[in-house]
């Protein structure tokens, strides 16, 4: 028997999470059967969709259970194997994390070529992060040369690689992020024009400051007020990658929709959310395309780092207190 650590659902968060909402919990792990592996997680990620999945409503993934491990992206190291697909040393990501060690068979554990990245690096710039970033900026919102791109939360996980992207196509970058730090990420990774929204009164007259002929692309983490200054600034025919709204994420009571909603008719604007597990057929084509671009030097990145699995509902909170630049993860020992 192998001994592990995991952090638990205790009660459903009422608005902001708290410490209270999770338990710490140690478990037996005995030898893995037939066709599964035993892997100890080096790494995990906590992100802002898992807040919805605390909820207990139907949605495009199923509840976290009281009383159960969580479950979010992770990448570990394989110790035992009962699999001939995988062996000790091998690099896997799975959906087992918040927890240190786990078997699961060979199957739900996607064997990783380091490609001479780190190994969170799969959990960021070359995981769902990244992909989201790629897939929403270059196949919903079709960005192209010559594009005025709008960025809301852009020195997050996300955020922080579609400017890149964005930059590398030759678009002009507006993003905005909270606080001097977080500015000075995003003018050093290329952004054209950064705004501290915690410093601007009117978000919508600070993005007229910096693109009075308007915007082209919208790539959404935020909502509220960003939609709706987004709006404001589309030029017609403007394009909307709505990827996230967390803003909204811990409101108990239904938030009131943009008040300029109705110039999404007038101006001729496509507003589209997705859902990136939706989009996996284009992983190949990210990778390769990643690969290079950070080969090349053309794309960096920024990861917040807490240590120990206990640590791990800390960082989750993090996210919605605007705590973290770039990725959010926990180094598990």
């Amino acid at each position: 028997m192998t001994q592990s650590r995991e952090i638990r659902l205790k009660a459903r968060p009422v608005g902001m999470p708290q410490a209270g909402d999770f338990e710490l919990a140690t478990v037996d792990v005995a030898a893995p059967a037939a066709g599964q592996a035993q892997v100890r997680n080096l790494y995990m990620s906590v992100d802002p969709y898992m807040r919805g999945r605390m909820y207990d409503r139907e949605s495009y993934v199923p509840p976290f259970q009281i009383g159960a491990a969580l479950e979010g992206g992770a990448i570990g190291e394989v110790v035992v194997s009962a699999d001939p697909a995988l062996k000790p040393g091998d690099l896997v990501q799975s959906m087992f994390g918040w927890r240190e060690v786990f078997n699961a068979p060979a199957a739900a554990l996607q064997k990783i070529d380091p490609m001479g990245l780190p190994p969170q690096a799969f959990l960021g710039v070359a995981g769902m992060p990244g992909m989201t970033a790629y897939v929403g900026l270059l196949k919903i919102a079709g960005c192209k040369a010559g594009d005025t791109v709008f960025v809301s939360a852009a020195a997050g996980a996300v955020g922080q690689i579609v400017c890149q992207i964005a930059k590398i196509k030759g678009a002009t970058v507006i993003g905005t992020a909270g606080g001097a730090d977080k500015v000075a990420f995003l003018k050093e990774i290329g952004v054209d024009h950064a705004i501290d929204y915690r410093a601007e009164k009117d978000l919508t007259a600070a993005l007229a400051r910096v693109a009075p002929k308007g915007i082209d692309v919208y790539f959404d983490n935020v909502g509220g007020s960003h939609l709706e200054a987004a709006i404001n600034a589309a030029r017609p025919f403007a394009r909307f990658a709505i990827c996230g709204m967390i803003s909204q994420y811990n409101d108990m009571a239904a938030s009131p929709g943009p008040s300029n909603i109705i110039n999404v008719v007038g101006k001729r604007l496509r507003i589209e959310g997705f859902i990136v597990s939706d989009h996996f057929g284009d992983l190949p084509a990210f990778l390769t395309d990643m690969a290079g671009w950070i080969k090349d030097g053309r794309i960096v990145w920024r990861e917040t780092i807490d240590e120990g699995v206990a640590s791990a509902p800390g960082a989750f909170i993090k996210l919605f207190k605007g705590e973290n630049t770039g990725k959010m993860l926990v180094k598990l020992s």
